[in-house]
């Protein structure tokens, strides 16, 4: 018999919630009213901007708005506090969503593909998939390479990042019981304790996730005990963002903003459209001020600037809003009717995203679809989220000599690879042959990923794995067309334009079939039902790939760490090149692909953020009376109702004549 709540207690439960949220709300300002300056204007309240804005305001002494373009989330409070409502009550494609669609894929059958992004204080972080997945030390070490020796490098060494990742984050183990269920493993050393976000495993769980490890050992992938260590290749039962004191999501807001006390230093507006930051002039550019509206057709307000702006407004936003300051490439500026205050090429240029599929299969299995279809909605139920994941290199997907000939033809065509940026800006393509070098070395010489396998249980009568993209070559970018912040620039991520993308993608959607073809898990499965008999040769999987992938929601690069003769927006210290004071944090500054999701880095990039600032103006850390840091607690943990960007939404993942048994199948952004 399966757990049900009765109505009371569940209603109980999400007016807690609810209440939870109004009675944390203690920074957020509703009538508008701030003050005429600040120490540091943060622009995004986002999965980095809420981390940024809670560190800074540590020190009372220090002055920090922060102004997000989305809405509080107040009434939608208890949706994203649980966990099940990923799936079956998401927020996509509603006012809490920006709902970006790209641009048309010449090499995708000119689709236009859909991009949620969190429009809400939390940012993606409140409407992703929730996976606390960590990049590999040897990708954060190739990050470092391509900095090549700048200032302030050091903040972006292995141990200084991991540290970063570490320092936010609250880990509780499983209990014994849904360990066994799901053959969960774990080291607690590779975690934080002391944080301020909650990394946990679901309440409930079902048997098909214990099958999983022993499948992949089968198929040659060895088991990982934890993937949040220096190695994170390998099969296993990841983290997620979740309390497990009250069973909620744990996200920004919920973490690092609502169990503060009131504190005077720090405000955070919603409903504020960054227009522009407004710069004077000089031996670089110098913010001064911040314009901000509530629509297209309101009057801007302004804000004055006493030290910094931080962009932290995600791989859209922030090049957005600095083109749309007069930063960027200059031809696109012009174009789109905007002052060229600081010709920077490579602002919007390097965005890459993590691109997948899914092969379906029906099951008469239990899956969360099919519990919550009969009714089952204990808190321990509503916390499952799928949390199994395997990460596999080339030689696993294609065998030694499959991969070694990929790389072969990889590598021999380095030289005209340019040719896929968008930019004929030198540096934009000096910067784009950096990573692509950097990229290969990791193909080649490293065990590092380059498709994540994952198991979803979220269907009715359903099963998914999905196969995802993690190294790709194919660069993208982003661009505005008008003058104003309300028209959406021009999302282009370039997928597939280079061939080996799609080759890559090709053989994890194989190994995506084969995991469900293999015993333990197909003793559980029944029919292949998308893409099914139909497709089996290569050419047959291309073209079926090219009809159905979409995104991971893992955009990032669009505003690249690396030198301006590569093409970089920021330096090591995230400081705009041509500017005096104004930072970048948040997944946009990522300069190379990294196999995981987007969450924990771009919290990690928030946490440097804060101690590089910190360091500049000798800002204090926090105290007992302006902090919960270590204090173990999301909004809700204290009084048991409630919790938890770039930058990740959770979002169901259409395939053909599927559809009707795929509905609830979510892929998870991050951060």
């Amino acid at each position: 018999m399966w757990p049900i709540a009765t109505a009371a207690t569940a209603a109980l439960s999400l007016a807690g919630v609810a209440s939870s949220s109004r009675l944390s709300a203690r920074n957020i300002v509703y009538d508008g009213k701030i003050s005429d300056s600040y120490d540091f204007v943060i622009v995004g309240g986002g999965t980095a901007g809420l981390v940024l804005a809670s560190r800074l305001s540590e020190d009372s002494n220090t002055t920090v708005l922060v102004l997000e373009a989305g809405h509080t989330g107040d009434d939608v409070y208890s949706t994203i506090a649980v966990p099940d409502g990923t799936y079956f009550q998401s927020l996509t494609k509603s006012e809490y969503d920006y709902a970006f669609t790209t641009s048309e894929q010449s090499n995708m059958n000119n689709r236009g593909l859909p991009w949620p992004r969190g429009k809400v204080l939390g940012g993606s972080s409140a409407i992703n998939g929730m996976y606390h997945v960590r990049p590999a030390q040897v990708e954060v070490e190739s990050w470092h390479d391509l900095l090549e020796g700048a200032d302030g490098d050091d903040n972006w060494t292995w141990d200084s990042f991991y540290a970063a990742m570490k320092k936010s984050e609250i880990f509780t183990p499983p209990t014994d019981e849904t360990a066994a269920i799901a053959g969960i493993e774990y080291d607690a050393s590779v975690h934080g304790t002391d944080g301020m976000i909650h990394t946990s495993y679901p309440g409930f769980q079902f048997g098909l996730n214990g099958n999983w490890t022993p499948t992949l050992n089968s198929l040659g992938v060895a088991s990982r005990k934890d993937g949040a260590g220096a190695e994170n290749w390998g099969a296993y039962i990841t983290q997620s963002y979740i309390n497990p004191t009250n069973w909620t999501r744990s996200f920004t807001r919920s973490a690092f903003i609502d169990p503060l006390p009131q504190r005077d230093n720090l405000q955070i507006l919603a409903d504020a459209t960054v227009t522009k930051i407004v710069f004077e002039k000089g031996d670089s550019l110098k913010a001064t001020s911040v314009e901000y509206a509530g629509s297209a057709t309101a009057s801007a307000s302004s804000v004055k600037v006493n030290k910094e702006v931080i962009l932290a407004a995600g791989v859209i936003g922030s090049p957005q809003i600095l083109q749309l300051s007069g930063v960027g490439p200059s031809d696109v500026l012009t174009a789109a009717g905007v002052e060229v205050q600081s010709n920077l090429p490579g602002v919007g240029q390097h965005m890459q995203d993590h691109l997948v599929a899914a092969v379906y299969w029906s099951t008469d299995a239990d899956t969360a679809g099919k519990l919550h279809t009969a009714g089952v909605n204990t808190p321990e139920f509503l916390s499952y989220i799928n949390s199994a994941t395997a990460y596999v290199n080339l030689t696993t997907l294609m065998g030694a000599e499959g991969a070694n000939t990929l790389l072969t033809s990889i590598k021999d065509s380095a030289s005209d690879a340019t040719r896929y940026v968008p930019s004929a800006d030198s540096g934009v393509l000096a910067g784009y042959s950096a990573m692509y070098e950097q990229s290969v070395s990791l193909m080649e010489n490293t065990p590092t990923a380059n498709i994540e396998l994952l198991l979803a249980l979220t269907g009715d009568g359903a099963v998914g794995i999905q196969a995802g993209l993690q190294h790709p070559l194919s660069p993208g970018r982003v661009y505005i067309t008008t003058a104003s912040a309300f028209d959406s620039p021009t999302i282009d991520p370039g997928y597939l334009a280079h061939s080996a993308d799609l080759a890559v993608l090709r053989e994890g959607m194989k190994m995506a079939r084969k995991i469900g073809q293999t015993e333990p898990m197909s003793l559980f499965l029944g029919n292949e039902n998308s893409p099914g008999d139909s497709v089996s040769t290569d050419e047959q999987w291309e073209s079926w790939i090219k009809d159905n992938a979409g995104t991971e929601y893992h955009p990032h690069g669009s505003c690249s760490m690396r030198p301006q003769n590569k093409g970089g927006v920021i330096n090591p210290k995230l400081i705009v090149y041509g500017t005096s004071n104004v930072r970048i944090a948040d997944s946009s500054v990522f300069p190379i692909d990294m196999s995981c999701h987007l969450e924990a880095p771009t919290i990690a990039v928030a946490e440097k953020a804060a101690e590089i600032i910190r360091t500049q103006y000798n800002v204090k850390g926090g105290d007992d009376s302006s902090s919960s840091s270590g204090s173990g607690s999301d909004s809700g943990s204290s009084s048991g109702n409630n919790d938890d960007d770039n930058n990740d939404a959770a979002f169901t993942m259409r395939s053909g004549a599927f559809w009707t048994l795929a509905t609830a199948f979510v892929v998870a952004l991050v951060l």
